[in-house]
């Protein structure tokens, strides 16, 4: 793994991923859905996440989310009818930092312009949020993002691809605070029987260009086994269709999917330190 030298550019999750780097290590990401399956049930969800993983990442809810597989889909679909609001997050951002967490948001842009990119960055702050993913932005169309992340210090997790060309990646990776998030496939997210073969090129691509900066694994991890093997060449694994497949659509078994979903992140938890 990478040496990180640049406390700056680490942020506060990115010094999450350090610390987990100096334990001989990579950190666990999971994400969750606000708003699934009810906003409080999702509430006591992130609880239990928060007991295993290093970093929780809160999804906010969105129309169209392109990036994201059927699983995650149905859960966002749900909860935006059930009437979860960007104010929810904020509330997840809330209990993932009494639980002792660090918390970061993944949304799309839009859903950050309509509140206001600087009123997000200063509320998420306050909530205790370290940083946000935004899988639709690019840095070069972010200068408002720039200024509200600065101004309240918050992370800004950009995307890579396989597809990323050389000058993409570097200019991605210069414009992170915290880490980057590297897609390991092209195409949406989901869980999958075996790991993308393309994940550890990328995260080579990566470090080769930018070795100061952690990189992030997503899409596919689902099993402790899976994890372990992304645990090799990535500092930070990252799961999310598994965690959300233990909670039912209807919350009505909720204790048993807090108890399956808890099961799954101590297993996710332990292949990471494989």
């Amino acid at each position: 793994m990478s040496s990180f030298t640049d406390p700056a550019r680490l942020g506060i999750s990115g010094r999450v991923i350090a610390r987990c780097r100096d334990e001989g290590r990579a950190a666990f990401i999971g994400y969750l859905p606000v708003g699934y399956p009810t906003v409080d049930g999702g509430l006591r969800a992130f609880r239990a996440l928060a007991e295993s993983a290093d970093i929780v990442e809160i999804g906010m809810p969105y129309t169209d989310p392109f990036l994201d597989g059927t699983v995650i889909q149905h859960a966002t679909t749900r909860a935006l009818q059930r009437g979860v609001r960007t104010t929810d997050a904020l509330r997840a951002a809330e209990t993932v930092a009494e639980a002792g967490r660090t918390p970061v948001v993944m949304t799309y842009w839009n859903l950050i312009e309509q509140y206001g990119p600087d009123s997000f960055a200063r509320d998420l702050a306050a909530a205790g949020g370290a940083g946000v993913i935004t899988p639709d932005l690019t840095p070069d169309e972010a200068e408002e993002w720039f200024a509200a992340t600065d101004a309240h210090g918050l992370d800004r997790i950009f995307l890579i691809a396989p597809s990323s060309t050389p000058e993409r990646i570097a200019m991605t990776m210069a414009a992170c605070r915290g880490w980057v998030y590297a897609t390991s496939v092209m195409g949406v997210t989901g869980v999958r029987t075996t790991t993308s073969a393309a994940a550890p090129i990328i995260a080579s691509r990566a470090r080769e260009i930018d070795p100061g900066l952690p990189v992030g694994i997503g899409l596919g991890v689902g099993t402790a086994a899976q994890a372990a093997e992304v645990a090799r060449y990535a500092d930070a694994v990252i799961v999310g269709s598994a965690l959300v497949r233990c909670l039912g659509p209807d919350g009505e078994d909720l204790d048993q999917d807090l108890d399956r979903l808890t099961r799954l992140t101590a297993e996710l938890a332990a292949g990471v330190k494989q």
